[in-house]
């Protein structure tokens, strides 16, 4: 937060050009809340960027020839998204009424009425 905060490091307020009526207007005003920071440096304040080049050719042989091109992905060979961290996400079992507050949450976002409402309170309440 003190990096929004510090008023010597803040990168001026611009608006795009061209842009729909009042549209520049709303930028200028949400970089005023909330000030954009200066891009991170490293301890003698030079900006921390890749030199081009240094990250080898995209066309160079993987560094991991014996890791499926699925790893970390929730599907596929290889493991899934615990290896990064990251809990799987599976949804609730078909016919289950956690599924079934799902879907009425779903199309009361999509169709809000009183109705759908208070069918997903009553679900949710028991």
């Amino acid at each position: 937060m003190s990096d929004i905060q510090a008023g010597t490091n803040r990168v001026a307020i611009q608006a795009a050009t061209g842009q729909t009526y009042g549209k520049a207007t709303e930028q200028v005003n949400a970089q005023r809340a909330v000030p954009m920071g200066t891009s991170p440096t490293d301890a003698q304040g030079q900006i921390q960027r890749p030199t081009p080049g240094t990250l080898g050719a995209l066309t160079r042989p993987t560094e991991r020839p014996n890791e499926p091109i699925t790893a970390g992905a929730p599907f596929g060979p290889g493991p899934g998204p615990s290896m990064n961290g990251m809990q799987p996400n599976t949804p609730p079992p078909a016919g289950s009424k956690q599924d079934l507050t799902e879907r009425i949450r779903a199309i009361y976002s999509a169709y809000p009425n009183p109705n759908l409402m208070a069918l997903m309170t009553a679900l949710e309440q028991g």
